[in-house]
């Protein structure tokens, strides 16, 4: 059963993001069909979990906000259906890089 994205709140240091397209074409302007289209590894922050906790029961804060393009581990995750499409729910160790 689809979600609705406003309905997904991630626990502890797990983050909700939406992939973003892939490449469309190659650098030489070949155009890709849908079944040749690498997954994308880069996607926009749509909810944050509220951080985790250590073994020895220390609060590990969310460096990781709501908007923000991030790049992610390519093995990293859980797809969830949100609405139509896709989108993947992350641990924030999995993020790797914060686009500006």
């Amino acid at each position: 059963m689809p979600m609705q994205s406003k309905s997904i709140k991630p626990l502890f240091d797990y983050v909700l993001i939406k992939p973003l397209e892939g490449e469309t074409k190659t650098p030489s302007g070949i155009l890709l069909p849908e079944t040749a289209k690498e997954k994308p590894q880069i996607g926009k922050v749509m909810a944050v979990g509220t951080g985790g906790i250590t073994d020895d029961g220390k609060k590990i804060p969310m460096v990781i906000k709501v908007g923000q393009k991030v790049m992610y581990k390519k093995w990293g995750g859980n797809e969830i259906k949100v609405e139509t499409e896709e989108w993947l729910l992350v641990e924030q160790k999995d993020i790797l890089a914060v686009i500006e």
